[in-house]
């Protein structure tokens, strides 16, 4: 610690003498750049002066007026070099000092272009503005008004180089002004986009000493070994300085293209076919720009969230798109041909996007992209690099399409592939083996092996020497080894049959590699795809010997070797329990109850899944398992931890468990070791309470013994009514009959207990609010078994019954989530009726659970029922308005159903309710909000610039809803509009997330929201760090008045703290040393021995939990 100590003192030692230093030499460089006598003196002086000004431009301010005035004359220089690097250091410049000296610099700019006269130094002019505009960036954006016309006017003139530096200019301001992750700009630029466009477009055609006409027609009839008088270096002219035109304004486009997604049916209208129709550039760098560009593109065409769901309409860009295709294939199947690696690596890199766009768009293609995959894996003089680019994109090719459609070039792609895994490059190796695999599964498709009427026998023998030769290899890269295992597996499970002799040897080198602790992992993957073929390859000669060392991985550290192994393990006992004896399975056994544990619920529920098979195919083989599996299953049962997948294969296993009878266990047994802890005596349980969990877990495993053994149960439901009835049960008994009864009763008609409705009834009145939750449960669950009985006795006694209504409800809840719709339909307007006459309920709590069963409700038959919903909207009472806008809450889940599409089209008139003039309905409404943005963003993504603005408007404090409230001696401030704020920033946090690209970041600055957009969106919180750094100080500074009461303090000092995080999030953010402001608050904060410390301790914090931030609105 001392030594960490010594070090930083000797590291802050340092820094400030190198500040020192270049606070006393500046002065002295300022007057070597004066000094027009000696240029490497002047060039020495500049270089120094820009490497001071990127890493230490806060410490000199004072000296930034007199910097910048000594370099605004270099720009005349008659030397170039002194030209480029005064405006480099001014680039330094700008990112740093304040307004006045940006706004000087601008104007002189300005005053210099104005003129309209070219002349030695416009050109250097406008790099400048280039430039500064890169480091300034939204600063400019007062100026752009009087720039961009300026620029617009010089790009007329016939100087190639000086239009270049036009597109650059506007290249760099489209960037500048273009939000990281948005794809939106601010206003100062958006009015410039299209003619931006126009300018590009018409010079991206700009080639005055070439006709592009007379090249196509003698193409017509070229081929691939006529390239040679194709090439570009017949045409190329050193005096020809129109492809810089053309490049610049092809990068220019790309910006566009890139950052304005928000014109993207704009683009495809106008610059995609402009594109394409350029992709004959005779220029390869050019040629190279035009690929990224529309490449760029491509990925802007890309869905925003995940893959489209089944039903959702095609979005507008990739109908635009796919119409143009056939014409992007026509273009790139010429440039397939040329020589030009470079040129090909575009094509293929643009044509590995587009598939990966919109999978099978290419099918229709795939001729004529074959001869240009072929070439360039055969060709002479191609690179590794260009055959890796080409395998990649055949792979691509090959999973996105069709088997059939393939198979008529199985004989052409084959051939070159096969040569490419002999490659002495391991990467091309790599690369190949994998689109070998592809090649394998598209020869002869799984899921029809012998429907098949392809003949996939001229091709077994080339494909599997080739890869058999890598897989023995021992002296290769560990990622050929992986993929010719793999490559191999897939081999054998597609193609085994028809290996003949050759399959034993094979599966003997798989036992090899099954002992390397390097090629494990992937052989058990390989060896669970052949284990799972339906040719039912015959593995007999390694079974012995392979069970026992997958066993041994049973053990083992590695968490993916033991998910892996238990899968294969699985596979293998499903596929080939004929050929397993209980001696080989005994090792497996052994090793499974230490697999068994909450620590990890997904290893237990795969070791689970492996004694299920086990169960069902060899039963034999689990003598033993009462004494050492069963515990620790029993053992998982009783976790609060348990649910889902891992408590799916408990109930599995318990099924199968009790129809076989291994290891004679049997359905009483079984019943007894699962609810013996919850009857024990009272010291007992107090000692080791269960957990609530643990109670549905076990209710439901007794559900699922009692469904697969029906004869059996009865007496278990018998005694279950007779403790719920008994008033010596205990509490923890009576609770774990109830939800037993429940459970059971989902499954199976209880219409014979007569008593039951009654006995639930009275469990209603328990002074224990468990008992009467589980009554409630109980009762909802029994009415899923048998609605003709039960539903019309509970709803009788919702509308009868007002002080058991709340308990109803619930019980009424859960028969609308657990029925099928089939089931429902017929009481749907019954239940329907009885929920709207409860809407105006004075009690929130019976409203909300009221507002869950409409919502519910309404996915039963949503054509029917939403139109219902959305005319409730116009009711007089406030809290029928909310309970519809609840109701709506609960028909937005988070997987596709039904209702979306409806619902997309009336979502609009709930999130009106947003002006409601009810507060707690506007609240309600939030909420609603913030869940269709979280769990559905595309319904309320259309919808969001007219929301928007009540959205912020709910985050503003009303005095008129702030109240005191008398406490004795002492006066407490209410907030009645408190919820809804919260509800309001909840919202907008959950939008940063799903709808980052329609938001005005200006409306959305809160510390805890700042803290989240400085990683999301740093450009545009630079871009108003000026006005963000005030409130920031005064919020970090301000003190409490003394006399105040203790929460007044530890308010403010939560606030400060809050304040602190959204400072350390602001200095995390790249170059932001660079803003002054900054600067000087943060030397303020570790100045101040009082904000040093809370700084450094949420510093510490951060470093320490890894856990991201997230909305507090406690």
């Amino acid at each position: 610690m001392e030594a960490a100590e010594t070090y930083r003192f000797v590291c802050l030692a340092g820094l400030n003498l190198t500040v020192s230093v270049c606070k006393k030499i500046t002065a002295q460089l300022i007057g070597a750049i004066g000094k027009q006598d000696d240029v490497s003196v002047q060039l020495e002086a500049l270089d120094i002066l820009s490497d001071m000004l990127s890493r230490l431009s806060g410490t000199l301010l004072s000296f930034h007026a007199s910097i910048l005035d000594s370099l605004l004359p270099q720009l005349t220089s008659p030397r170039l070099a002194v030209r480029k690097r005064a405006i480099i250091a001014l680039s330094h410049l700008v990112a740093c000092c304040n307004s006045a000296l940006f706004s000087q610099l601008m104007e002189h700019l300005l005053a210099e272009l104005s003129p309209g006269k070219v002349t030695s130094a416009t050109r250097t002019y406008l790099q400048c503005l280039a430039t500064v505009s890169r480091q300034g960036g939204h600063r400019i954006g007062e100026h752009l008004e009087k720039i961009i016309p300026l620029v617009v006017k010089y790009c007329g003139v016939e100087d190639d180089e000086l239009r270049e530096h036009c597109f650059q200019a506007f290249e760099a301001f489209v960037r500048s002004f273009t939000r990281v992750n948005q794809n939106m700009c601010p206003k100062e630029m958006s009015c410039h986009i299209s003619t931006i466009i126009k300018l590009c477009l018409k010079y991206i055609t700009y080639d005055p000493n070439y006709n592009y006409d007379a090249e196509e027609d003698e193409d017509e009839s070229m081929d691939i070994e006529d390239d040679d008088q194709g090439s570009d270096e017949e045409y190329s002219d050193d005096d020809d300085m129109s492809w810089k035109v053309r490049r610049s304004s092809v990068k220019c486009l790309e910006a566009v293209v890139s950052t304005r997604r928000d014109l993207l049916l704009e683009l495809y209208g106008s610059v995609a076919a402009a594109l394409v129709g350029r992709f004959k550039e005779r220029e390869e760098n050019v040629r190279t720009e035009i690929f990224l560009a529309f490449i760029s593109l491509l990925r802007q065409t890309r869905p925003l969230q995940g893959s489209p769901q089944p039903g959702d309409k095609e979005d507008p860009a990739l109908t635009l798109l796919k119409k143009q295709v056939p014409t992007i294939v026509k273009a790139l199947h010429r440039q397939l041909k040329e020589k030009s690696i470079k040129s090909r690596q575009g094509c293929f890199s643009l044509l590995t996007e587009l598939a990966g766009v919109a999978p099978g768009i290419l099918g229709d293609h795939i001729p004529a992209l074959i001869p240009g995959i072929v070439y360039s894996l055969t060709d002479k003089s191609t690179s590794s690099n260009m055959k890796i680019d080409a395998l990649s994109f055949l792979y691509v090719l090959l999973c996105n399409q069709s088997p059939d459609a393939f198979h008529p070039h199985i004989s052409v792609i084959l051939p070159p592939v096969v040569l490419c895994i002999e490659d002495p490059f391991y990467k091309i190796t790599s690369e190949a083996l994998l689109v070998t695999q592809q090649i394998v599964k598209i020869l002869r498709p799984l899921e029809k092996p012998q429907s098949s009427t392809f003949d996939t026998r001229p091709y077994v023998k080339d494909l599997f020497a080739a890869t058999l030769k890598r897989l023995k290899a021992a002296d290769i890269d560990q990622e050929v080894k992986e993929r010719a295992i793999s490559c191999m597996g897939h081999i054998v499970c597609h193609l085994g049959d028809q290996l003949g002799a050759d399959l034993q040897s094979t599966l003997q080198i798989f036992l090899e590699r099954l002992k390397n602790e390097i090629t494990r992992l992937t052989t058990v993957k390989a060896l669970t795809l052949i284990t799972a073929s339906p040719l039912k390859i015959d593995l007999r000669p390694v079974l012995p010997e392979g069970v026992q060392i997958l066993g041994s991985f049973l053990r083992k550290n590695q968490r993916a070797l033991k998910l892996s192994t238990l899968t294969a393990l699985t596979v293998l006992v499903t596929n080939y329990s004929d050929s397993l004896k209980p001696p080989m399975m005994e090792s497996v056994v052994n090793e499974l109850p230490a697999l068994i544990s909450e620590n990890d619920m997904h290893v237990s529920q795969m070791a689970i899944t492996l004694l299920t098979s086990m169960t069902k195919v060899c039963p034999s083989s689990l003598t033993k398992i009462g004494s050492n599996v069963l515990p620790e299953v029993l053992n998982l049962v009783h976790s609060p931890l348990l649910q889902g997948g891992a408590l799916g294969a408990i109930l599995e296993f318990f099924q199968v468990l009790v129809v076989t009878k291994a290891s004679n266990i049997g359905y009483n047994e079984l019943l007894k070791a699962l609810t013996g802890p919850f009857y024990g005596s009272e010291k007992s349980r107090n000692t080791m309470p269960m957990h609530r969990q643990s109670y549905y877990s076990v209710a439901k495993c007794v559900a699922a013994l009692s469904t697969t053994c029906p004869n059996e149960a009865s007496a278990m439901i018998n005694n279950f009514v007779q403790e719920v009835k008994s008033p010596k049960s205990s509490e923890s008994t009576r609770i774990l009959s109830f939800l037993c009864l429940g459970e059971v009763g989902r499954c199976m008609n209880l219409g014979g207990q007569k008593e039951l409705k009654t006995i639930i009834l009275e469990a209603f009145s328990s002074p224990h609010e468990e008992i009467k939750t589980a009554a409630s449960y109980a009762l909802g669950n029994i009415c899923v078994g048998n609605l003709k009985e039960y539903l019309p006795f509970m709803l009788k006694e919702i509308g009868s019954q007002q002080k058991r209504q709340y308990l109803l409800l619930h019980s009424l809840k859960e028969v609308i989530s657990a029925s099928s719709a089939e089931s429902l339909m017929p009481h749907v307007e019954e239940i329907w009726a009885l929920l709207f006459k409860h809407c105006e309920c004075a009690e929130e709590g019976t409203r909300n659970v009221v507002a869950e069963c409409l919502g519910k409700l309404t996915l039963v038959n949503p054509s029917q029922l939403l139109p219902r919903l959305k005319k409730q909207l116009s009711s007089g009472s406030p809290h029928s308005r909310s309970t519809v806008v609840t109701a709506i809450k609960f028909t937005i889940v988070d997987q596709p159903q039904p209702i979306d599409a409806l619902l997309k089209d009336c979502i609009g008139d709930f999130l009106k309710t947003l002006q409601d003039p009810d507060l707690n309905v506007r609240r309600v409404a939030l909420v609603m909000f913030n869940s269709a943005a979280h769990n559905k963003p595309a319904l309320i993504r259309g919808l969001l610039s007219s929301v928007l603005p009540f959205l912020y408007n709910e985050t503003q404090i009303r005095k008129e809803l702030i109240r005191e409230v008398e406490m004795g001696p002492f006066k407490h401030t209410v907030d009645d509009g408190l919820d809804v704020r919260k509800a309001a920033f909840e919202c907008m946090y959950t939008l940063l997330d799903s709808c980052l690209d329609y938001l005005k970041l200006s409306h959305m600055l809160t510390f805890i929201m700042l803290a989240r957009l400085s990683s999301l969106s740093p450009s545009a919180v630079m871009q108003r760090l000026d006005r963000l750094v005030e409130p920031l100080r005064a919020t970090c500074t301000t003190k409490v008045k003394a006399g105040s009461v203790k929460q007044e303090f530890e308010k403010q000092e939560e606030l400060r703290r809050s304040a602190m995080r959204a400072v350390a999030a602001l200095l995390s953010i790249r170059d932001i040393e660079k803003s002054t402001a900054m600067a000087d608050f943060a030397s303020q904060i570790r100045s101040n021995a009082e904000m040093s410390s809370i700084f450094e301790s949420i510093q510490k914090d951060d470093s320490t939990s890894g856990i991201t931030e997230t909305m507090d609105t406690s």
